[in-house]
């Protein structure tokens, strides 16, 4: 065994109490004030859910299950658990590093991404997830391209598994130049020990140069291996986002199989093409403004019907918070619009749940409240200063205008309890922040010290 894996599998039993071995056999949450996100669908206040294992089984009022643990949500807004539909979780230890003396993103974070071990990726992927759940993120689609060799693979993958969060590994190559192909094999083989919690997809990049035949020639492959072996895909499509697009038209790799991140200035016949192909399209408007993208406004989108909302690094966008993301994302269209009616704060919770869960093509499993999903879930405590002095009605501004990731009090996953009272369960996270800020200081000073 080489000693990077033996450091990998050091850290995973070191954090070993991470999630509890089995799911919680039945939970009820008793009276809260239930937004199930369902299309068209109505609030359920003074609600019951009754979940079994991993599944939501009954929703309905005065519940009884007498072997149940109870969650008293009075008071309290239950809702699915966002979906982060794009994110780059490796970067996690990288924060702070950006528009300081270092420099722009993208120089700073290729730099660092050669410097990483598999027990870095571990340290920064596990936290990153962590950091999710934290916030009320139930599900990530995390877009993994820093993957030198099978160790960084396994890393990655086994920090999602070992973290509690529903995820795809969109697994990709360490090469942002795309030059060097995926390891298609090692992908196959973690396919195999993939669960519908933790799934396989495939981190596709088109190439930079995109007269390059022989490069097609090696992305095409990636691409058809993906469709065969029935992987999901996300491709950047970002830069020079008109040419790019116009390229997978033109090679006719739009499809249900593919999820556009970005599509930044994108013409609208280039979207009408992505919505007659049936593929999916994934906005991420805290990274896309950081990094000069431009403005990212939702109306410019909206033809788009499978379409979500991500985080795209934790780092890069300052932090896990989807309550941030979808403040973002609607006081720009406003701004933009000059109108303070734009845009529904209804629409935007649907946009980080139930929509962008079938942006990535997991809307059968998560993203709504609904007998016979999984149990994943969030309750919002408002009885804090900074969501107090509402007086009733629809929640869903006081939510996306007001709410913040502590007031996020309980998360479940997959029937898991990962966030009670207001902590994460199971996490010794003295431990966990020494560890990964020390991964942190270890990789600039490595980088510093052969600049």
């Amino acid at each position: 065994m080489s000693c990077k894996l033996q450091a990998v599998l050091f850290i995973a039993c070191f954090f070993s109490a991470s999630v509890s071995a089995a799911p919680q056999n039945t939970l009820l949450i008793r009276q809260g004030y239930l937004l199930p996100m369902i299309a068209n669908g109505q609030d359920q206040p003074s609600t019951d859910i009754l979940i079994r294992n991993n599944q939501i089984v009954q929703i309905g009022k005065n519940l009884v299950a007498a072997d149940a643990k109870i969650i008293d949500a009075r008071g309290k807004y239950v809702m699915p658990g966002f979906v982060d539909a794009h994110n780059h979780l490796w970067v996690t230890t990288m924060r702070g590093q950006f528009r300081n003396k270092q420099g722009k993103f993208f120089p700073v974070s290729n730099k660092l991404a050669k410097k990483m071990q598999p027990d870095d990726i571990w340290l920064a992927m596990y936290s990153g997830s962590l950091e999710l759940l934290q916030s009320g993120i139930t599900t990530t689609g995390d877009f993994f391209d820093n993957i030198h060799g099978p160790a960084w693979g396994d890393a990655g993958f086994r920090a999602l598994e070992k973290s509690g969060i529903r995820a795809i590994m969109y697994y990709g190559g360490p090469d942002k130049t795309t030059k060097r192909m995926i390891d298609l094999t090692h992908l196959a083989e973690l396919k195999k020990q993939s669960t519908d919690r933790v799934q396989l997809g495939l981190g596709w990049r088109i190439p930079r140069d995109l007269s390059s035949q022989q490069n097609w020639a090696m992305r095409d492959k990636e691409y058809r291996f993906a469709v065969q072996h029935n992987l999901p895909i996300q491709v950047h499509v970002s830069g020079d986002a008109r040419a790019m697009f116009d390229a997978l038209i033109d090679r006719q790799y739009l499809s249900p199989s593919l999820t556009v991140i970005h599509a930044s200035d994108a013409l609208p016949q280039q979207l009408n093409a992505l919505q007659k192909s049936g593929g999916g399209l994934v906005l991420t408007p805290v990274s896309e403004q950081r990094v000069g993208y431009g403005l990212t406004l939702l109306n410019h989108f909206e033809d788009v019907e499978r379409q979500g909302l991500g985080i795209d690094g934790n780092a890069l966008s300052g932090g896990a918070n989807m309550f941030e993301t979808l403040r973002t994302a609607a006081l720009t269209e406003s701004g933009k619009a000059k109108d303070e009616t734009l845009p529904d704060a209804r629409q935007l919770l649907a946009l980080a749940t139930r929509r962008s869960a079938e942006s990535i093509g997991l809307g059968e499993l998560t993203g709504t409240l609904e007998e016979g999903k999984r149990a994943d879930i969030q309750i919002i405590n408002p009885n804090t200063l900074n969501m107090a002095g509402f007086g009733g009605g629809d929640p869903a501004a006081l939510i996306v205008y007001s709410a913040q990731p502590e007031n996020v009090e309980t998360v479940i996953v997959d029937g898991r309890i990962i966030k009670a009272d207001g902590k994460l369960q199971g996490i010794n996270l003295e431990e966990q922040l020494r560890a990964t800020n020390a991964s942190a200081k270890k990789l600039l000073e490595h980088s510093e010290s052969q600049m």
